[in-house]
């Protein structure tokens, strides 16, 4: 409601004018006995979530006579005029609701005012898809959770005893007799006579949400997260929970958990909001966080929902057997099969994990009966460190590391979309480490930065010569295809290094300068990033250890090392290393300097196979993104058999 508010402050002191100047002409002071006559007008853009214009959308405006139905245009915009007599002088002769629908959306309502020709204003509607996610908070669970507890509000909660009465009236319309119009101009009168009481706004946002208007329900939650925010004192969870819920469906994990931590220091024991911390956490890949959550939402007594979040955290941070049980609490004697996909999926998940404990317990046994040792990087100083001078403790490392977060998150902050000569030589090795068959490739490789809600990525294309996105060639002759090596550092990121453990082990001369040389391994039930192995069909998450060398004056990283955190023995991969050589890149058009990949040696064991690939990067170039359209570049990368991906 708050923008269809700010047009009707604006039309009331243009709307009475008229109307006294006309009754004065016919010599009846405050009498109006003439009708007055003129052009009234309703304009909006129709938008989705991302906000991109939906054209083409159907626009009913009613109680309008005669009845008209409009469309919107390919900018998504639309424009109704109306001429017409209006016997009264009162603005809200002037109110309509507007309807959009359009196939593939959920239907938009919004209460507004047609406003006089050349003093009118665009109103902006959201289209939201049908939501069928059964991964986030359904909007019915949403909605009863949050009004349930605000049936009955007071003095405590700032609503005026003079607002009581629309208050109850707007509760009966909402919660018992579901007329949402009705309910939504209740709530808007008690909200503006009683701006500070959160509550009421939080009460409105669901009657809005309900009746499909997006746009000023996210506006009334918005402008209480800020009050909030302005003056504690103001604190209330719901409003915190449900702004985050709404995030939350525009897929912002870590945005969702910042606003619903939030609301836990106003309900530290409120089992829903426990929940949805620990769902948007899940979401974001902090199983550790969520798995603490969960079950501090269960011990508050959450129900079956946040159980089966629990379970799926501890697929993560447990073992197969606490998983299963806590799924088996869920299903509480029903059937699996009969179960949701989501249901199922999950337990199928779980089994996965509890074979592949099994075989990794059988690869190791091996390992150990031909004497040698799992690579640990942490643990021991490894082979590739050839002159390292040891250090004395880990006291430097938390600065190390912070000084090197800095630089990768520069990085990927200025580095533009760009492309060099990529240049891909494939070959096979024997068990003596004898080249067999080869296979030596050319590209254009495409590095694009996208923005994302989620933090820092790298999406990556290959052109052949003539601008044709192209995907290298090889596969038929078993060898292998790799990428996504520009994304290797973002492990160093500010925002993944908590996904990882860090050892520093000492400074290492490279090329000549001094590198500090840091050791790390990911955790998977904390890491954000990982990579993935394809073979066939099959695709399986890779989790990383390996050494870094950091330029100890820049921190920026010269050269990255990295190896299986374990083996994968369910795909027969039983090592895979990755070394990969930066280089200083400077563009013309940036007056600033990068260190990118510039070689890159990848060495694989798999199947009883041995594979590697070398890439060679050169004559970077800063490029337009806006060449995609000529290039037929899609929405994601090309497809690759290994890549990095958030």
């Amino acid at each position: 409601m708050s923008f269809a508010r700010r047009i009707v402050v604006l039309l009331a002191l243009l709307g009475f004018c008229p109307a006294v100047l006309l009754a004065q002409g016919n010599g009846v002071l405050g009498q109006d006995t003439t009708d007055t006559q003129g052009f009234r007008v309703l304009a909006g853009k129709v938008v989705n979530l991302h906000g991109d214009p939906v054209a083409h959308a159907t626009v009913m405006i009613y109680p309008l006579t005669p009845f008209r139905l409009y469309e919107t245009d390919n900018r998504g915009e639309f424009q109704a005029e109306r001429e017409f007599i209006n016997t009264h002088s009162g603005m809200d002769d002037f109110s309509v609701t507007v309807k959009v629908s359009k196939k593939g959306f959920q239907d938009a309502y919004k209460l507004t005012v047609m406003g006089v020709e050349g003093k009118f204003e665009a109103m902006l509607i959201t289209l939201r898809p049908p939501q069928n996610d059964p991964t986030v908070l359904s909007q019915s669970d949403l909605i009863q959770g949050i009004s349930s507890r605000l049936r009955q509000l007071g003095p405590e909660d700032g609503l005026s005893a003079k607002q009581e009465k629309n208050y109850a009236h707007g509760v009966q319309e909402f919660l018992d007799r579901n007329h949402l119009d009705r309910a939504v101009q209740d709530f808007a009168k008690v909200v503006k006579a009683n701006p500070s009481c959160l509550r009421c706004r939080t009460m409105l946002a669901m009657a809005e949400l309900k009746w499909g208007d997006w746009d000023d329900a996210n506006i009334e939650l918005g402008d209480s997260v800020n009050a909030i925010i302005k003056n504690s004192k103001l604190g209330r969870p719901e409003p915190l929970l449900a702004y985050g819920t709404l995030v939350s469906w525009q897929h912002d994990p870590a945005k969702a958990a910042s606003y619903i931590l939030e609301a836990t220091k106003f309900a530290p024991r409120d089992a829903l909001t426990l929940q949805e911390l620990g769902r948007a956490q899940c979401m974001d890949f902090d199983w550790e966080a969520a798995g603490q959550t969960l079950k501090k939402a269960l011990d508050a007594g959450a129900g079956p929902e946040a159980r089966l979040l629990h379970a799926e955290a501890l697929l993560w941070v447990g073992t197969a057997r606490e998983a299963q049980d806590e799924l088996n609490r869920y299903l509480d004697g029903q059937e699996t099969k009969k179960m949701s996909p989501l249901v199922r999926s999950l337990s199928d998940r779980i089994e996965e994990k509890r074979k592949d404990a099994k075989v990794y317990v059988a690869a190791y046994a091996k390992l150990q009966a031909r004497g040698e040792d799992p690579i640990d990087y942490l643990s021991h100083p490894p082979k590739q460190i050839a002159n390292l001078e040891p250090a004395a403790d880990q006291s430097s490392l938390n600065s190390i590391m912070a000084s090197v977060g800095n630089s990768i998150e520069e990085l990927y902050k200025n580095l533009p979309n760009t492309s060099s000569v990529e240049k891909i030589h494939q070959e096979t090795l024997d068990k003596k480490g004898k080249v067999g068959l080869t296979h030596d490739q050319k590209f254009r490789y495409l590095c694009l930065i996208p923005t994302e809600l989620r933090g820092p990525s790298v999406d990556e294309y290959r052109a052949d010569p003539t601008g044709t996105l192209a995907t290298p060639s090889g596969l038929e002759e078993n060898l292998m295809l790799t990428s996504g090596f520009v994304g290797a550092a973002l492990i160093f990121h500010p925002l993944y290094q908590q996904g990882s453990t860090f050892r520093y082990w000492g400074r290492e001369k490279v090329k000549g300068a001094s590198t500090y040389v840091i050791a790390f391994a990911q955790q998977p039930a904390k890491a954000r990033i990982c990579g993935s192995f394809h073979v066939g069909a099959t695709s399986r998450m890779v989790y990383f250890q390996g050494l870094v060398w950091v330029d100890a004056e820049s921190f920026q990283i010269v050269r990255l090392v990295s190896d299986l955190l374990t083996p994968l023995p369910q795909v027969k991969l039983d090592k895979e290393t990755t070394e990969i050589d930066f280089n200083e890149v400077k563009f013309n058009s940036v007056n600033r300097k990068f260190w990118l990949p510039g070689q890159v040696t990848v060495t694989l064991d798999w199947d009883g196979r041995t594979l590697r690939n070398k890439h060679q990067y050169s004559d970077f170039l800063v490029f337009n993104v806006q060449q995609s359209s000529r290039t037929g570049m899609p929405k994601q990368a090309s497809q690759a058999s290994h890549d990095i991906q958030p």
